[in-house]
């Protein structure tokens, strides 16, 4: 299983490190031994809001070959659902068996038009934002509709992380990952 996390400028951090803590555990405590995953941006270096930088690995390389899609969040979504090459970029993910995003996240999952037909959520400060993107916005902190994966805000990265735990590994493996 191979996951793409998508970073962008003005990301949300803790909405990329809440899930990718537990879902790195997957890995490293041998629950998942075959999982891999590339931090991807369309951009060559990526910072949030206060100058935190990050240097992605892949640069405008195809998500065609990812199995997942994790968008994290944060004040870049508002004007980045609006960028048509990157929204052309994410949209090479397809076919990925799953798109997931976290708090605004979802913002960038609908421009892509993953949220066509589906139920999700997002930040409760943008749910007439996501609204038109979707079928239903529910306030739910977690919300899977067939492919989609979408959570609230940024507080629910770390709850989605062991949910995905949970489905991906049994109960048992999320219990242990809980722990660490």
């Amino acid at each position: 299983m191979k996951i793409a996390y998508i970073l962008f400028n003005g990301i949300t951090w803790l909405d990329l490190i809440g899930i990718y803590d537990p879902i790195s555990r997957l890995k490293t405590m041998k629950y998942l031994p075959d999982l891999d995953w590339d931090l991807c941006s369309f951009e060559n270096e990526i910072s949030d809001n206060f100058g935190l930088m990050v240097s992605p690995q892949k640069i405008k390389q195809s998500l065609e070959f990812y199995d997942i899609i994790i968008v994290p969040g944060g004040l870049g979504t508002r004007t980045l659902r609006l960028e048509n090459d990157f929204i052309a970029w994410l949209q090479t993910a397809q076919n990925a068996k799953f798109k997931i995003s976290i708090c605004t996240g979802s913002l960038l999952l609908g421009a892509a038009g993953f949220l066509k037909n589906r139920k999700a959520t997002t930040n409760f400060q943008e749910y007439e934002t996501l609204a038109p993107y979707c079928s239903e916005v529910l306030s739910g902190r977690i919300v899977e509709d067939r492919d989609v994966i979408t959570a609230g805000a940024v507080s629910c990265s770390l709850d989605l992380g062991l949910y995905l735990c949970k489905k991906w590994a049994g109960i048992e493996a999320m219990k242990e990952i809980r722990k660490r």
